[in-house]
């Protein structure tokens, strides 16, 4: 039984990157040999252990065959006399497909080494397009990696291509393309992964809606990027995340962001600012807006009891706005002091004066309104 370092984390230190997770490769082993030194069996479809001390995945060497459509449809060998050359082999890219020994030798049977030093992301062989979401993990790599001046081997880019339009794109999991979008948007260029993806019309099934006028979104996603990598610099992954996706998103109708959201099945802290961004980008972007729009904005938001939600809403809101050459400091400003004000009113003050039922939504609602005109006077 020997044991391999393989992978990202091979990749990553290679390029003098964090190594943050290791997975590692065993040849010559069968399941019932890994069980019996402790390990812990966790993968289904093909034999992966967790070690009994330090928690890490190892698999079985293994080939697939393509057996189906999507990305489920093989048919896995992980007998002991599977190779490491061989176990390579079934990997998408080249930088992906080295391994390291216990010695700290690189076995590396593709030239993923040759390619790191070219910074060109290429793939290990025609097997490639046997997997549909491997045309979203290229993007998504070469999002990562578009700092380090990393771009698409052209073969690869036409395999990916034709990957795409044969439909086979449409076989894949929401939840998997969602994963590999958002992990993209963290990035530091994440319009690298629209613009590939575009490239090779990898857009149509899963981003219709912004497909056919994608250089606004990836204006707009640029312009969020500047924001959250400048002013916001302690904003957590989630900040990050929604400004960025509503950033792109913002020109859409409401109804088009719906569809695109429910289509991805993104989350709902996500996927509700999206929807209100869009749906209230109108009073949003007014420099003249009445009591009654601020009003109809915060209870269309229910900033009365989502305060934290609406203040996330204003902030991914910001590209969008600035896009449009609103003064967004000031515009935020002014909306924030207006609900600060209409939420002083108490509904107890009004119940007191002898006002019932019906009525009393009324009353509360025309409080908030002279709350709100006052601060013109």
């Amino acid at each position: 039984m020997q044991v391999y370092l393989v992978g990202g984390a091979v990749r990553d230190a290679l390029l003098n990157r964090v190594v943050t997770e290791r997975d590692y490769v065993v040849v010559g082993a069968t399941p019932q040999a890994m069980l019996d030194k402790g390990y812990t069996q966790v993968g289904k479809d093909f034999p992966v252990f967790l070690h009994p001390k330090t928690g890490e995945e190892y698999a079985l060497a293994r080939t697939e065959r393509k057996s189906g459509t999507g990305y489920t449809g093989f048919i896995c060998d992980a007998s002991s006399s599977v190779t490491l050359k061989e176990d390579l082999m079934r990997r998408d890219l080249t930088v992906n497909a080295m391994a390291q020994d216990e010695h700290g030798n690189i076995i590396d049977p593709y030239h993923g080494q040759s390619d790191l030093e070219s910074r060109v992301l290429r793939h290990v062989s025609e097997a490639f397009s046997e997997d549909p979401l491997r045309v979203f993990r290229v993007a998504r790599f070469a999002t990562r990696y578009a700092y380090l001046g990393f771009t698409i081997a052209d073969e690869t880019l036409a395999l990916m291509q034709n990957m795409a339009t044969s439909g086979e794109l449409k076989a894949l999991t929401a939840e998997r393309v969602w994963q590999e979008t958002k992990r993209s948007l963290l990035e530091q260029t994440p319009d690298v992964f629209f613009t590939v993806l575009n490239e090779v019309h990898g857009l149509s099934d899963w981003f219709t809606e912004i497909e056919r006028d994608i250089q606004t979104p990836i204006a707009t996603l640029k312009a969020a990027v500047d924001l959250t990598s400048t002013s916001n610099e302690n904003a957590d992954a989630n900040t990050t995340l929604t400004t960025r996706f509503t950033a792109m998103l913002s020109h859409l109708t409401d109804d088009e962001a719906k569809s695109l959201c429910t289509r991805l099945k993104v989350q709902n802290q996500v996927s509700e600012i999206v929807l209100l961004a869009c749906k209230f980008k109108g009073v949003l972007i007014k420099t003249d807006n009445t009591p009654n729009d601020l009003l109809d904005l915060f209870n269309g938001c229910d900033a009365w009891r989502r305060g934290e939600r609406f203040s996330l809403l204003l902030t991914a809101f910001a590209p969008y706005a600035r896009a449009k050459n609103i003064d967004w400091s000031r515009q935020s400003k002014h909306i924030q002091q207006a609900l600060a004000v209409a939420n002083q009113v108490n509904v107890q003050d009004i119940i007191a004066t002898g006002v019932k039922g019906p009525e009393i939504k009324k009353a509360l609602n025309q409080a908030k309104l002279n709350a709100i005109a006052s601060l013109r006077e």
